[in-house]
């Protein structure tokens, strides 16, 4: 995987991280999901590696970037402390300025990098996501059947780590031939330590608080983004039917977005990484 980048494990102050890092252009940091880590992008960041200088790193908490100290209101692992960290990497990499994607739990980080470093952000592209304010506000019956894992993962009465760890394998799936056998692997070793599956649901704890308050804050203040943004959603995922037009809802907080579907399932990177390349591309070029 990832022929001609280069893996280290960078300590930014409060956390390490591991990441690869290749090719040559402008700056583009490319942010993981979860459960995945920064292997999910091994089909689409070589194709990008020509025109763009490809950054991917494991998330904090995930994959084996080291676990933030867990806190009482879960702050540690909030969106603006991710975002922070990753500015942190970016610069002891020697970027300054960087357009940033995100998927899934990624595109939290990446919508509040860019609201909260709006000097560090070029263009910003979100892939299946709208903020977790907006989530969370429009949630009714639907969502709770469809999306109940965000409240399973955020309760503390009964903890979902004992769940998890019970059997990974069961709960989170995984196939090595739609992964990519080196990709799946590293998957595999994420799921099975257990101090990253705690830090995986501390995320999503985090999104019930401090991250829900973050985006509640911004819209009350009347606060968008300011730099252009993409907006992409998998055609096999559920963005369509719990909003209908994705692109509509990020209206109220950016100045300028567009967007469109890609003919995939919810793990984009792995399920049409060709289609998914050609729009970074088109709208990061």
């Amino acid at each position: 995987m990832f022929e001609g980048f280069e893996l280290e494990n960078v300590d930014v102050g409060e956390v390490t991280l591991r990441v690869r890092h290749g090719g040559s252009g402008p700056p583009l940091v490319l942010l993981h999901g979860h459960p995945r880590t920064h292997t999910t992008w091994y089909d689409v960041a070589p194709r990008l590696a020509d025109a763009f200088t490809v950054v991917c790193p494991d998330l904090p908490g995930y994959g084996q970037s080291s676990k933030p100290e867990t806190t009482e209101d879960h702050s540690a692992h909030s969106k603006r402390a991710m975002a922070r960290h990753i500015v942190a990497l970016m610069r002891h990499l020697g970027h300054e300025r960087f357009a940033v994607a995100g998927h899934d739990r990624g595109s939290y980080v990446a919508h509040r990098l860019a609201m909260d470093h709006p000097e560090a952000v070029t263009k910003l592209v979100i892939l299946d996501g709208v903020p977790i304010g907006e989530a969370l506000a429009r949630a009714d019956a639907k969502f709770a059947r469809d999306w109940w894992h965000w409240f399973f993962f955020g309760q503390l009465a009964k903890p979902a780590e004992r769940v998890i760890n019970a059997d990974p394998d069961a709960w989170y799936g995984g196939d090595p031939e739609a992964m990519g056998a080196e990709n799946h692997a590293d998957f595999l070793r994420a799921i099975h330590d257990p101090e990253t599956v705690h830090a995986m649901l501390e995320d999503y704890r985090a999104g019930l608080g401090p991250d829900r308050e973050a985006d509640d804050a911004d819209k009350a203040a009347g606060r968008k983004l300011g730099c252009p943004m993409l907006m992409l959603w998998s055609s096999r995922d559920d963005m369509a039917d719990l909003y209908g037009d994705p692109v509509a809802v990020w209206r109220d907080w950016a100045e300028d977005v567009r967007g469109f579907a890609i003919e995939s399932g919810h793990h984009v990177a792995e399920d049409n990484p060709a289609d998914l390349a050609a729009a970074l591309r088109e709208f990061l070029g």
